[in-house]
């Protein structure tokens, strides 16, 4: 019995030994240089940074920046858009697979493969599609369709739609794998029993279906909404932030200030805006899957 308590003991410290690692890895590089960028975020650090405070100076600064405002608004749209068209599109998609569709997995394939690919190359692909002289206004002209106009690309007005089309081409496949296993959880029986009572496939689907999808949902809504706050790659392969600062975003506006414009205390002040913007969207999150968690341990032990 000692024996074994002893190798018990000792595999738990090998255990914990083999996570220190990982361990020193978040602890130092990640929340050492979170606080570092908040620390810097409070001082008047330009090229290089300074040891010295300011206060609130820099985000009074950043709030300041007519750029930093457009980049914020261009953000809530896109996020609005995006989030909606992708848990729409996903979610037609998924009901849609559900049927029990011939050549189910090569569909899923086909459509959960954008989001294999890197925003880069998705920003670069739609940036030829929706290119007025070379993409799909030249195409459909060529068709002899000669008032065909296709070129929200190169309007202010309309430029932040061509980057939610393209995101949600990319992104909405992955909300469709997400539901499609929400779905796949959802005890037959239920169907049966309205099949029974004659309720209409549409009635079950509002008011039976999509309450049980919440986890999924939330799940998809929280990928999503990160996916909005880090949103960058997308912008400078298709856009470049134009036309003029008409598709501007905080994470490129963060990185022109960062690099090049060498102002890393207002970088920083803008990270941090960021940071607090993530959490407010993980906190609450991350608060209703624990509460869930308490209920069904506390359901399992009645």
């Amino acid at each position: 019995m000692k024996r074994t308590g002893a190798k018990s003991r000792l595999r738990d410290w090998a255990v914990h030994l083999a996570m220190l690692p990982m361990a020193a890895t978040v602890l130092l590089a990640y929340l050492g240089t979170v606080a570092w960028s908040v620390r810097v975020s409070f001082s008047s650090s330009r090229t290089l940074p300074l040891d010295d405070f300011v206060g609130l100076a820099q985000y009074v600064r950043l709030f300041s920046s007519e750029r930093w405002l457009v980049s914020l608004e261009n953000a809530a749209l896109f996020g609005v858009l995006f989030i909606a068209a992708c848990l729409v599109l996903g979610l037609l998609l998924a009901v849609f697979i559900d049927q029990k569709v011939a050549a189910e997995g090569a569909l899923r394939t086909v459509f959960l493969y954008p989001y294999a690919m890197s925003f880069v190359a998705t920003g670069l692909v739609w940036q030829w599609v929706l290119n007025p002289e070379l993409g799909l206004q030249t195409s459909i002209r060529g068709l002899g369709f000669e008032s065909f106009r296709f070129d929200w690309i190169v309007s202010q007005d309309k430029v932040m739609y061509a980057l939610v089309l393209a995101a949600v081409w990319q992104a909405s496949g992955l909300v469709m794998a997400l539901m499609l296993a929400g779905l796949r959880g959802i005890d037959d029986s239920l169907w049966k029993a309205a099949r029974i009572d004659g309720i209409p496939t549409w009635r079950v689907y509002l008011s039976i279906v999509l309450p049980q999808l919440g986890p999924s949902i939330g799940t998809a809504v929280v990928l999503l909404s990160v996916s909005v706050v880090k949103l960058f790659d997308v912008v400078v392969a298709m856009t470049q932030g134009g036309p003029g600062v008409a598709s501007e975003v905080p994470a490129k506006f963060i990185m022109d200030n960062l690099f090049t414009r060498s102002n890393i205390g207002l970088a920083s002040a803008a990270s941090t805006v960021l940071l607090l913007t993530v959490l407010a969207v993980l906190t609450p999150w991350a608060y209703a899957r624990a509460r869930a968690a308490r209920r069904e341990t506390q359901g399992a032990h009645a």
